[in-house]
């Protein structure tokens, strides 16, 4: 289990999913109210030239950087499912890690966490998060793995005795089983401040959150992500940390927790 301390947590956010000359997005201002910052690595979102310039702003900040790398699908965002092997998986994952970590200062990030389909595929096919866990640490063993808590993928990553942060939604409703809604379902994601203000508060000091059914559940977590293309995403970053700092939690980046 992780050893991270009581009343303290990570808030991290996706960011850079600029592409060429469209900006999406409002990465300048969610920098200053998040501790880590996944950036995207140019399969479904993003390009050198935004890559480089996302992890010179987080690192400007004293934001953790870390990778956010996808099925290739520019197209379709990344959050469409594709038929990859395992070892197709291994070797784009270890390709998009590669090239964020050549734009950091000292050519290290502090964390991996897939995104879109490529995540949810790792939620609950353990080939698929061994390979992504395998590739990760073939790069680097300190780098931290982002994965969703209490998944098949928190288990697999545990096993291979990498360094784990398991990860919770401010803006994501979840099934009563603590895997994400689809998004293509009603309700998939949180719009409304407060709820997201109030969810994120039970998650950080109690560890439970309720699902989209309304089953309260326990969902202890070390990072708490909210996305930074949400409507309304920079109000929202700064009204969570605002909540969680008067509530007594101590924002950290992640490598300071697990």
């Amino acid at each position: 289990m992780s050893s991270k301390p009581a009343g303290v947590i990570d808030f991290n956010a996706d960011i850079g999913e600029s592409f060429a000359g469209y900006k999406l997005g409002f990465d300048e201002e969610i920098v200053k109210f998040i501790t880590s910052a996944n950036i995207a690595t140019g399969f479904h979102a993003g390009d050198p030239d935004w890559m480089a310039r996302t992890v010179a702003l987080a690192e400007r900040h004293g934001v953790g950087v870390g990778a956010h790398p996808a099925y290739p699908d520019l197209g379709g965002f990344g959050r469409r499912e594709m038929a990859l092997t395992p070892e197709e998986i291994h070797n784009i994952v270890k390709y998009q890690v590669g090239a964020l970590s050549a734009f950091t200062a000292g050519h290290r990030l502090q964390h991996v966490k897939p995104h879109g389909a490529l995540y949810n595929r790792a939620v609950r096919d353990e080939p698929v998060a061994r390979a992504i866990v395998q590739a990760v640490k073939s790069i680097d063993r300190d780098l931290i793995h982002v994965v969703l808590a209490g998944s098949i993928w928190e288990q697999v990553a545990r096993h291979e005795g990498v360094r784990v942060a398991r990860e919770c939604y401010a803006d994501r409703a979840v099934t009563r089983d603590g895997t994400l809604v689809p998004r293509s379902q009603p309700g998939a994601v949180v719009h409304d401040e407060a709820e997201v203000v109030e969810r994120s508060r039970k998650l950080a000091t109690e560890g439970r959150v309720i699902a989209i059914d309304g089953t309260e559940i326990d969902f202890s977590a070390d990072s708490i992500c909210l996305h930074g293309d949400t409507a309304g995403a920079v109000e929202l970053a700064r009204a969570v940390r605002s909540e969680l700092e008067g509530a007594g939690v101590e924002i950290r980046r992640m490598s300071e927790i697990v």
